[in-house]
């Protein structure tokens, strides 16, 4: 149950945060994040270690976004608080993204070159996704995607790293136990 709805509520809160930045509703994809939070944490056995994986993410994500922001491979039209820092709501988009380390990705932990290989990939469709949806623009699209799949080629197995460091839902995911019925 908690894969399904780990796998739902990042679909939607993925939708929301992508098409209100477009509709310069940025508010809207991060309030939907919360609630996905919040089911997460509701399903985490150890949600302390899974809030300090949604904020180390967060950082990763938002120094990322924040770097191809500031050297102009990337603009924002809505959401942005701070000229050159990634907006509120693609932050928001790496704690949702985090949500999902320890359960729906949870098989791409031990396979590293092959995280590294699907954030190539995914990464820069993820963001080309948003562009085509008038939620991001790229200044120069070829380079910018370049820079994304190089960036996401790191970043995968690096957050999968840290997700497996900092799992909180290891014992009812792995195992689909219920909450505290598995041993620490």
């Amino acid at each position: 149950m908690h894969l399904l709805l780990n796998v739902a509520a990042f679909k939607i809160g993925w939708a929301s945060s992508v098409v209100g930045a477009a509709q310069q509703m940025p508010w809207a994809g991060p309030l939907i994040v919360l609630i996905a939070v919040a089911i997460h944490l509701g399903f985490s056995t150890k949600p302390r270690r899974e809030l300090l994986l949604l904020a180390t993410c967060a950082l990763l994500g938002g120094l990322f976004d924040s770097v191809l922001t500031a050297t102009g491979w990337v603009r924002y039209p809505s959401g942005v608080v701070i000229p050159m820092l990634a907006p509120y709501w693609i932050v928001g988009m790496w704690v949702l993204f985090a949500t999902t380390l320890n359960v729906s990705l949870r098989w791409l932990k031990s396979r590293k070159l092959l995280a590294a290989t699907i954030g190539a990939v995914s990464g820069p469709l993820s963001y080309l996704a948003g562009a085509q949806l008038g939620a991001i623009e790229f200044v120069d699209r070829g380079p910018a995607l370049a820079l994304l799949a190089l960036g996401w080629t790191v970043l995968l197995p690096l957050v999968l790293t840290v997700a497996d460091a900092l799992d909180g839902v290891r014992d009812s995911a792995a195992t689909g136990e219920p909450l505290g019925a598995a041993s620490p």
